[in-house]
């Protein structure tokens, strides 16, 4: 069977296999596009399981598109607190903005339209406009890639942008008139569920079992192809938790780069001894009253490591140049990144 074919058979077989095998996921229970869109970006390197009560929240908080775009920043940071990729909840707002400013407060209808909002890209413009307006435009991410690679053995790197353009052209050539939402919601179910990235697919459930060229072939583990991954750079932080009189020093970010505006525990590069740290917590004059303890932690980002050492030094003073924040007010109103939150309560 040629390769077009065989997609377009996945294409014919999957809406009767994703109607029988599909999860109850809360943004399926509507095609409401600031519900669907909302998930996409909060789906984006983050699992569903975790993803679940984040929706539900944030959707209590903020339920329409006009309370994102008049949102207070700090509001969504905290909404957001722990789905980490701070910018894409920063971009959801700028978005918002764009559509009461451009689009009249209405979700826009056309592909073109939708992908130029701060933001979306190609696969969640595909996403948008296939699930909640039926056009037969594909969403392409690393579920879909998966799957394609193996049902036609197809030994391009996906990770090249002319491949994964070229796969999404195919795909929608192939896209029927009518029925794209379930075509979309269903590849990504396959890739998500059946075709598994980690581990042995779950071949003997998936509907393209008699015709998916590795499948048949026994060779599903060459499949995608990926390019080479670069080492993650690593950069070695001193981190301090400075408590005094039942509040813990805060410092917000500066607003660009890695966790931008966000709040954060005092910290400077490299690692200090003990002493140097009591040393510069008096410089600082926070009246430090010992070490309490010290952990030493990692955090992986996606181009960088944190190794991080933390010490716990119980001060005298509240002295200026912090945030001092008591534990309901850090619960309340205040973001703090889990590379930071992991030391809140170690």
């Amino acid at each position: 069977m040629e390769a077009e074919a065989r997609l377009r058979e996945l294409l014919r077989v999957l809406p009767g296999w994703f109607a029988e095998n599909r999860r109850d996921l809360p943004w399926r229970q509507d095609r409401e596009p600031y519900h669907i869109w909302l998930s996409e970006i909060m789906l984006q390197q983050t699992r569903v399981e975790a993803v679940k009560g984040y929706y539900a929240r944030f959707l209590a908080a903020v339920p329409t598109i006009p309370d994102l775009a008049a949102a207070d920043p700090e509001l969504l940071h905290k909404l957001w607190e722990g789905l980490g990729y701070y910018s894409r909840v920063r971009n959801l707002q700028k978005a918002a903005q764009v559509i009461l400013a451009e689009h009249g407060g209405q979700f826009p209808r056309d592909w073109a339209a939708v992908r130029q909002l701060p933001g979306i890209g190609d696969y969640t413009a595909g996403a948008v406009c296939s699930i909640c307006f039926d056009l037969p435009t594909p969403a392409v991410d690393g579920n879909v890639l998966r799957v394609l690679a193996r049902l036609n053995a197809d030994r391009r790197c996906v990770d090249e942008p002319r491949v994964k353009k070229a796969i999404q052209a195919q795909l929608a050539a192939c896209y029927p008139p009518q029925g794209a939402g379930t075509l979309t919601q269903a590849l990504m179910e396959l890739g998500a569920t059946v075709c598994l990235p980690n581990g042995a697919p779950r071949c003997q459930h998936c509907p393209a079992t008699a015709f998916c060229a590795a499948g048949q072939g026994g060779s599903w583990q060459n499949y995608p192809v990926r390019a080479e991954k670069r080492p993650r750079r690593r950069e070695a932080l001193t981190v301090f938790v400075f408590a005094c009189r039942g509040a813990l020093a805060l410092r917000k970010r500066k607003n660009s780069g890695l966790l931008a505006g966000l709040w954060e525990f005092p910290n400077l590069p490299g690692h200090l001894e003990p002493q140097q740290a009591l040393d510069l917590a008096a410089h600082w004059g926070l009246r430090p009253r010992g070490l309490e303890k010290s952990l030493e932690r990692s955090h992986i980002f996606t181009h960088v490591q944190w190794d991080m050492r933390c010490y716990y030094i119980p001060c005298g003073c509240r002295a200026e140049g912090f945030i001092w924040a008591e534990e309901a007010e850090l619960d309340r109103g205040y973001a703090l990144p889990t590379a930071f939150r992991m030391f809140r309560e170690p």
